[in-house]
């Protein structure tokens, strides 16, 4: 068990909408023809921004894009990237304009196009718009939203005077007409003020249905909104007062300008060029005239009064909402107190998590910076059937996701300078991870270093060199809690899961293997990697032979691997042994334990010994990390062996004994390692350059 943890392509829409989604309307159409918007294909064919062939095809009445482009493949990380959309702020405007230039009739439906690219049966996604009731709040996400959902937006005509209560039975319908279609498909609302106030009131009245909320900064804290006291303003000005919404914003703290740039445009901060920053702001106070026509005065009232009603009635119903709920919450929200509402709602619905994005503002979807599909994956939320599938429902890291968690964490991969062997079939050693198998199933078995320090250098290297994911089986502490208390947020385990850990279970393990996984697994667990004074490279597994047999079942090699270095990082001073006499610290151990599932309640030894708590460690000034890979051991024909009981064990103890031996070999080696210390890997680095491989040992 182991601790671990674009192509840019404008497009319009041709007038051609539903229309049974008024509020009267009756039951809604089956027929996917009348639930998107047609795209044109002669708007689609002349626009300018298309650089590569496209080609495009139509099905079930809508026009799909293809683009032969493939994204390049990041440096030695050789994984296929679909490209971020390429589209802007400016797209957005240019799009809302299109849109709301002829815009009557009742509030609808659309498809973007780029929905066109995902693999059926994907989950439905309907994305319920905030205050600007445009529907294209996703624009810069489409490209990969589309690629893993059927994506349905929300589109709220300007002059359209549609009460709260009738939005939330328009999209109760759709959602129960889609639900009784395909009933095994979850269906994602994916709402963000305004729109999350209506998405958390559907989930109140069809808690039948199978549903998923990510809400952006709900609007169910309007009452605490600087928009608030802006309403009786509203009404008593005449209508000869140009009064809208970029005058709100001169109301509101500090330049319309600098707030605009800081609330829709945040990911600028990260460019390197002070023309690209120009231009955006330029762009910002052209399309205020835009922000001015999507929101006139009536129309902004009416959205206002709406807020009002609308953060009454959904706080009215969380006690009833029983959906799976993601709340993502700005720290820069001019608007409302997201961060500050976030925390409410977690505490209030029954499965709720939350993500804080302190510098971003209230537009959450338009910033750059912000890629909606990487934090689905990260927080755990994605799936395709009633419950998550952690082996068929996982999506490897993509080259831009694995460089921002490696660069994340890289200190730790500078400080431990990693060296890495591997053994061919034929025995021979060799450095690096060339005699890892590249064909699954491979099943890695090894001593768990204390904090499970190893494993960030560990399976960031595998991904730098061989590009293989190493599925980790994990403890359920990183993917779900018992009760709120004193462990790390689920949050603080998004890169884990985005680099495939999976939470311990025999169901698990098998849907891995037979998946032909590289699949990582420290039978010690918990007990090793909280090990007591003294304990260091000293093995706490199972009397049975846990993994063996389910190896043999699908021919898995075993690769029996040591890994040697926290004593070279620090030193375990105080423990559980000494934690446990201290009355104060023995109820925070209780607590924390508790907060969790327990694991090997019905094993003897030390290895049942699960207690969850943090020893006493004295840092040391870094050493170096070792990993040795011996050589793989085939279970491919051996089943019938296998199923034997003194056999199996007898090659538990076979793989056991290997990692024992391969640690001693570590040990013993790394003495006449002249690199072992920091200050000579620096001083080498800062000679040949801090990308060059640091020497080590002779093999």
């Amino acid at each position: 068990m182991a601790i671990t943890g674009t192509y840019n392509f404008s497009f319009k829409f041709s007038p051609v909408f539903r229309r049974d989604v008024t509020p009267a309307s009756g039951n809604l159409k089956r027929n996917l023809d009348l639930k998107r918007l047609a795209v044109s294909s002669e708007q689609a064919s002349t626009s300018s921004s298309t650089t590569t062939e496209t080609k495009k095809f139509a099905e079930n009445g809508r026009m799909w894009k293809k683009s032969g482009e493939e994204a390049e493949m990041a440096r030695r990380v050789n994984v296929e990237e679909p490209e971020r959309n390429g589209k802007s702020l400016k797209d957005y405007f240019d799009e809302a304009k299109d849109l709301i230039r002829s815009d009557a009739g009742p509030p609808r439906w659309f498809s973007p196009l780029e929905s066109g690219s995902h693999t059926p049966p994907s989950p439905l996604l309907i994305f319920l718009p905030g205050i600007d009731g445009v529907g294209h709040g996703l624009t810069m996400q489409h490209q990969r939203l589309g690629q893993i959902f059927d994506i349905w937006c929300l589109h709220i005509p300007v002059e359209d005077r549609t009460s709260f209560a009738d939005l939330v039975k328009l999209v109760e319908r759709t959602v129960r007409s889609e639900n009784n279609r395909l009933p095994n498909r979850p269906i994602y609302l994916v709402g963000e003020s305004l729109g999350a106030c209506i998405a958390l009131s559907v989930a109140a009245h069809v808690p039948d249905v199978d549903l998923v909320l990510i809400l952006a900064n709900p609007a169910t804290c309007f009452s605490k909104s600087q928009l608030q006291p802006i309403i009786p303003l509203l009404k008593l000005l005449p209508d000869q007062v140009p009064f809208s919404l970029p005058y709100i914003l001169r109301l509101m703290e500090g330049d319309p300008l600098r707030m605009a740039a800081d609330n829709l445009v945040k990911g600028l901060a990260l460019e390197p060029t002070f023309g690209k920053l120009s231009q955006d702001l330029l762009t910002m106070s052209s399309y205020l005239s835009v922000v001015a026509d999507i929101l006139p005065k009536e129309t902004l009232l009416w959205k206002l009064e709406m807020l009002r009603l609308a953060s009454a009635y959904a706080n009215s119903r969380l006690h009833a909402v029983k959906a799976e709920t993601l709340i993502l919450s700005s720290g820069r929200d001019q608007l409302l107190p997201s961060q500050e509402e976030g925390e409410k709602l977690r505490l209030a619905l029954s499965k709720c998590q939350n993500r804080r994005f302190d510098d971003s503002g209230h537009f959450l979807f338009l910033e750059g910076g912000v890629d909606l599909v990487t934090v689905i994956k990260g927080a755990g939320f994605y799936r395709r059937g009633k419950y998550i599938d952690y082996v068929s429902d996982y999506m490897p890291p993509t080259p831009s996701e694995f460089k921002k968690i490696h660069e994340s964490s890289r200190w730790i991969y500078l400080a431990t300078g990693p060296m890495l062997l591997s053994t061919f079939e034929d025995g021979k050693i060799v450095r690096g991870l060339a005699g890892i198998p590249s064909e699954g199933p491979v099943l890695f078995v090894s001593y768990h270093m204390l904090l499970g320090l190893e494993l960030y250098p560990l399976v960031a290297q595998f991904m730098i060199e061989r590009n293989i994911v190493l599925r980790g089986i994990a403890h359920p502490m990183m993917f779900m809690k018992l009760k709120d208390g004193k462990l790390p947020e689920l949050s603080t385990f998004d890169s884990f899961r985005m680099m495939g850990a999976v939470p311990v279970s025999g169901t698990n393990f098998y849907k891995l293997l037979s998946s032909k996984s590289h699949v990582l697994l420290y039978p010690g667990g918990m007990r090793e990697a909280l090990h007591r004074k003294g304990e260091e490279y000293k093995l706490f597994w199972p009397e049975r032979s846990e993994f063996v047999r389910m190896a043999a079942r699908f021919g898995a090699k075993i690769v029996p691997f040591g890994v040697v270095g926290e004593d070279d990082i620090c030193q375990v001073v105080f423990d559980y042994d000494d934690l446990v006499k201290i009355p104060y610290f023995r109820a925070g151990i209780n607590d924390l334990t508790n907060e969790v599932v327990k694991l090997r309640i019905d094993a003897s030894g030390e290895v049942s010994n699960q207690d969850i708590h943090l020893p006493g460690i004295l840092p040391k000034v870094p050493g170096r990390f070792y990993f040795y890979f011996g050589k793989p051991i085939e279970t491919e024909g051996r089943k019938r062996e296998l199923r034997d009981r003194t056999k199996c064990h007898e090659l538990y103890l076979e793989v056991k004994s290997e990692v024992e031996n391969c640690i001693a070999y570590l040990k013993e080696k790394r003495k006449n390692d002249p690199y072992r210390n920091l200050l000579p890997r620096l001083v080498y680095q800062a000679t040949h350059g801090f990308t060059s491989e640091v020497p080590t040992f002779e093999l």
